[in-house]
């Protein structure tokens, strides 16, 4: 059984095979009282249990942090003002459901689907298709809607940290702003206030991302130039911070959430921030990423990047040739299962993982 956690309501239902097997079930949050909230979340899953067609063997969700994920304990939450304190709400739901319960974030557990049936596969598959011998084992993902999430998974291992705080992508630095976080320019909120500084309007009135969007793209009446500006500058943000956890990562970076349907107009200042360049204290410059990145959703770089820069090499002293691709690369693209699928597919498979682990 699974949880999708809001700050106003939850979705309840339960996973098998990959797909869901009951309906959903909707219960209010009540996130600014804790007992009725605990209580709606019980009676959510014993709604979904009844309609399970067997019985579960695990409770699996994503819930907002900060928490001890591992521990099933959550902390002090801004949009649940209800849990403060340290709240076993796990434990809770293990003795009062009588099955294990995993609870992780949500960024980590949309990487962590995307990783399995998503957008690695996907990019691998390609790969294989091309002919390339090149596989990549790493992901790392972010969330842009009304945050800025991220999660890492490296060798199909979801990685979570020491604190349960690993992948704190909105904690990164604000390229355009040094004194804010990243998150204040790669969520919704960013892109109606810019879009609100370069229109001339109040914020008040600035309109939706996905109708900012269609008037950067012609289909909507409002001013196109700041609705352009207005992805730009979310792109040129996330770029850095992508290019920041890239740095250590070293793999691919697939972007979800609510604003990445918008994708044409952030995606290439994104990359472009990706392949932009250092200056030395000697004026030199050089590459921002030791890899090139390309944006895979540009049908010209994603050839480029599933062709690479093969070649075969002389072994010293032999005469036999191994291949060596002198096209270090990394790509970046969009969600290819969605984010609320990406994360509930996350939670399924971290239940598994874990029960067959024992």
């Amino acid at each position: 059984m699974t949880l999708d956690a809001g700050g106003t309501n939850f979705r309840f239902s339960a996973m098998r095979g990959n797909r869901p097997v009951t309906a959903t079930v909707v219960m209010p949050s009540n996130g600014d009282d804790l007992d009725r909230c605990l209580a709606n979340i019980v009676e959510g899953f014993t709604r979904t249990r009844r309609r399970c067609p067997e019985p579960p063997v695990a409770i699996s969700f994503a819930f907002p942090g900060p928490a001890d994920y591992p521990a099933g304990i959550i902390g002090d939450l801004g949009n649940l003002p209800g849990f403060r304190g340290g709240i076993a709400l796990g434990p809770m739901l293990a003795k009062k459901f009588g099955i294990p319960t995993f609870i992780n974030n949500d960024g980590d557990l949309f990487v962590y689907g995307e990783a399995i049936a998503g957008f690695l596969p996907y990019v691998n598959g390609l790969l294989e298709k091309a002919g390339s011998p090149k596989r990549y084992h790493n992901l790392f993902g972010v969330t842009m809607g009304t945050g800025f999430g991220g999660g890492i998974v490296r060798n199909g291992e979801l990685f979570i940290g020491d604190n349960s705080m690993a992948g704190e992508v909105w904690l990164l630095r604000n390229k355009l702003d040094r004194g804010m976080n990243a998150e204040e320019g790669c969520c919704i909120r960013a892109v109606r206030r810019t879009y609100a500084e370069h229109a001339g309007i109040p914020f008040g009135k600035a309109p939706e991302p996905k109708v900012i969007f269609a008037i950067g793209r012609g289909k909507a009446p409002g001013v196109k130039a700041a609705a352009i500006e207005a992805f730009r500058r979310l792109g040129e943000v996330a770029g850095d911070a992508l290019g920041n956890a890239l740095t250590l990562i070293d793999g691919l970076a697939v972007v979800g959430g609510g604003i990445s349907g918008a994708w044409p107009l952030f995606l290439p200042a994104l990359v472009d921030e990706l392949n932009s360049d250092f200056t030395g204290p000697d004026g030199r410059t050089f590459r921002r990423l030791a890899s090139a990145a390309f944006n895979l959703e540009d049908k010209k770089q994603l050839k480029t990047f599933l062709e690479g820069k093969a070649k075969r090499v002389v072994i010293p002293g032999t005469t036999s040739r191994v291949t060596y691709d002198r096209l270090a690369r990394v790509g970046v693209g969009i969600s290819r299962l969605g984010t609320s699928e990406a994360v509930a597919l996350g939670a399924y498979a971290f239940a598994l993982r874990k029960l067959d682990q024992g």
